[in-house]
């Protein structure tokens, strides 16, 4: 760890020591990291992977924090946060025979993009507006609502291979399915996004992203910590229907409740642990896997 505090140091990368991820996650659960490193551009997050490997540390990229749960004791190693290398590039739109395009980095806000598409009058990201999270955390899921995916708009990705190469490959290339993409297994680091979108009306694409915040703030539970969806939908069912149909609207464990307004989703009342939150998920599958037959699997991500 030293070692890896002199490299960040001599490059000029900002850190800091025994940071609460509570502080960085939208479930505000988590211990704190040995390092919590902010690198302010892609060059920078390229050297911070790469000092991690010569050291042998173990680190992990955090974008907005929104379907994480930290363990209670935080994490041994480097939390890299790449939403600062966002502030370091900008959004570009590029055209050609194909079509238009708009490149984005991995580490700014998916409500930014969204926007930024608005601003300029393309359409196709309006599902996207008010999930929470980052480009590079949507690509990584292949994070969808209201009947869409990122996988529908999404043309290339950048990412940083375990082995250190930049690679530049197209989605087709990428295996994306449901909640799932070939990021989940290749230990790589996404590095930015492409975007294929049409042109369209703006006041019709600002009506449509209004029109799906709205559902947003009326159904879920936004005024609670929270890491969003839960449970990823069982084929031929819905999780938050099935654990409603299980009686389980209200459901406690600890600081941890299945919400009241939403079944789907998890929160924190005040205080829940990464502990509380496992074992309520846990009595949660249990029950509903007692009642109906359905294996639910959490879509949260654990990082201890």
């Amino acid at each position: 760890m030293e070692q890896l505090k002199q490299q960040l140091q001599a490059a000029g990368i900002l850190y800091k020591e025994n940071e609460p991820l509570s502080a960085h996650c939208t479930f505000r659960i988590g211990g704190p990291a040995d390092l919590f490193v902010m690198p302010r551009d892609e060059d920078q997050l390229c050297q911070t992977v790469q000092f991690c490997k010569q050291s042998e540390i173990r680190y992990y990229l955090l974008g907005n924090g929104s379907n994480i749960l930290f363990a209670d004791e935080g994490f041994r190693g480097a939390v890299i946060d790449v939403s600062a290398e966002a502030a370091g590039m900008g959004l570009s739109i590029y055209q050609n025979a194909d079509g238009d395009y708009i490149s984005a980095p991995a580490g700014l806000k998916l409500s930014e993009l969204c926007k930024f598409a608005l601003q300029h009058g393309y359409t196709g990201l309006e599902f996207a507006y008010g999930i929470p999270g980052t480009v590079g955390g949507a690509v990584y899921m292949n994070a969808g609502a209201y009947g869409g995916e990122m996988k529908d708009v999404l043309e290339a990705v950048s990412y940083l291979t375990a082995d250190g190469r930049w690679v530049d490959s197209e989605a087709s290339e990428l295996d994306f399915s449901y909640r799932h993409s070939a990021f989940e297994e290749n230990d790589a680091c996404i590095l930015g996004a492409v975007f294929h979108l049409e042109k369209g009306d703006p006041d019709a694409i600002k009506a449509r992203m209004n029109e799906l915040m709205q559902k947003r703030i009326d159904k879920q539970p936004l005024d609670k910590p929270s890491a969003g969806s839960t449970f990823k939908r069982p084929a031929g069912a819905f999780a938050a229907a099935l654990i409603d149909q299980c009686g389980l609207r209200g459901y406690r464990h600890g600081g941890a409740a299945v919400s009241d307004k939403h079944c789907g989703f998890v929160v924190n009342l005040g205080g829940a642990t990464c502990a509380d939150v496992l074992a309520l998920c846990d009595e949660v599958r249990a029950i509903v896997k007692e009642k109906t037959g359905y294996d639910l699997e959490k879509e949260i991500r654990v990082v201890k």
